[in-house]
């Protein structure tokens, strides 16, 4: 069987309320004290049934504040005719001001304009029935009855949800600026793994590939050039780890400018991969198409075109199959600049030192931020099937750059 509605406990503040009101009141009443006397000739018993009645709906002011102002109404009529308790009056304009509190927003409205309303009807239908001026005293009582609690709970009302709106809209931007902290911390953490990836990995990659050939080759002259090299990165690679390791140390100490990757300084990393390939492997050529005398590229497309090609180059190193490598360079008037690496793509029975897959992720992350274009991929040519690496990377203005 369906379980019947339960009306739920009233607050231990209204049951003490009840409870006072209805003692107050039953004392009044046994010393017969009593606003007036009853012009109907009703007995005196109703006052005090009255005031149980309305004691009893104080206990509904906030779970059913309008079926306790309905009821309150009903026992303040039966105790007016009766001669009427003060108690009565006072715990009325509670259940008024507590029908304005806890209705709902279109209850929290109505009551004020319908106390305003009898206010109105108190002061004039009284003094046209009888015609004497002291009959205006009933519009005040009836607005201290209804529409000062009425106007006070309106009040208090608009208080409490304004100040919940401030408490919502502090905890909005709290939360706006929790998110913000953590998107720029995860931001910050790409950048530093872009970076660490790009410095490192390429001294890394040819310490592998020619310890690899150090291991394998019995010629001694072989294998102390392949030893020579390996010192040369590891040192390079060590000195680059310091350099970021102390960055992130003391990321305020500006005494020393750090100096960032330009296309300027492509051939000395150029002549580095070559010197990192092995004999027979690789042979990597330069082709810089951008007009003389072009305007200077923004810093951050500069540190772009670098890395790609400084990670296309690495991953030649670790992956392509020997030949030649093309590393193209070129932008015509106001449009991108566009970096090109074509690797040889034959067959290899693997790549000669460890990957992990973090380059490409890297580079298109950077030409993602600039808002440009990168693809990576074979590719059939008239050197059969080659491995390209093409970015194209718009060069805008530097004020609106972002260096990643």
């Amino acid at each position: 069987m369906p379980s019947r509605p339960h009306l739920p406990r009233p607050h231990r503040h209204d049951v003490l309320i009840g409870l006072c009101g209805l003692l107050g009141g039953a004392l009044m009443w046994a010393v017969e004290v009593h606003n007036n006397q009853s012009f109907f000739h009703t007995p005196r018993w109703l006052g005090l049934i009255a005031l149980v009645v309305i004691s009893a709906a104080v206990l509904l002011r906030r779970s059913r504040p309008l079926i306790g102002l309905g009821v309150g109404t009903a026992a303040l009529g039966v105790d007016i005719l009766s001669g009427g308790l003060a108690v009565t009056f006072l715990i009325y304009t509670d259940l008024v001001y507590a029908a304005v509190m806890y209705s709902g927003p279109l209850a929290a409205r109505r009551i004020p304009q319908i106390c305003g309303l009898l206010t109105g009807l108190a002061t004039v239908v009284p003094l046209a029935i009888f015609g004497d001026p002291v009959a205006l005293l009933v519009g005040p009582f009836v607005a201290l009855l209804t529409l000062t609690p009425a106007w006070t709970g309106t009040v208090v009302r608009n208080h409490r949800e304004e100040a919940a709106a401030a408490r919502l809209e502090a905890e909005r931007v709290a939360l706006l600026a929790e998110l913000d902290r953590r998107e720029a911390v995860a931001s910050e953490r790409s950048r530093m793994a872009r970076e660490l990836h790009d410095m490192v990995a390429n001294h890394l990659s040819a310490i592998a590939i020619h310890s690899s050939a150090a291991l394998s080759l019995k010629d001694p002259a072989a294998t102390d050039e392949a030893l020579g090299v390996i010192r040369e990165n590891s040192v390079r690679g060590l000195a680059e780890m310091r350099r970021l390791i102390g960055l992130l140390r003391d990321p305020g100490d500006t005494a020393e400018p750090v100096a960032i990757s330009t296309l300027d300084a492509l051939d000395t990393l150029l002549d580095q991969a070559r010197a990192n390939a092995r004999p027979g492997g690789q042979d990597i050529v330069l082709c810089d198409e951008r007009p003389a005398g072009a305007d200077p590229l923004p810093a951050p497309v500069e540190l772009a075109a670098y890395r790609i090609v400084q990670e296309s180059l690495t991953n030649a190193l670790k992956h392509a199959a020997p030949g030649r490598v093309d590393v193209t360079l070129a932008h015509r008037a106001d449009g991108p600049l566009e970096v090109s690496v074509i690797s040889p793509y034959g067959d290899r029975s693997g790549p000669r030192a460890p990957g992990s897959g973090t380059g490409l992720i890297g580079m298109r992350e950077r030409v993602n931020l600039l808002g440009g274009t990168l693809d990576a991929g074979p590719v059939t040519g008239p050197r059969g099937m080659v491995w390209q690496v093409r970015a194209a990377l718009p060069r805008g203005d530097e004020s609106a750059q972002s260096v990643p």
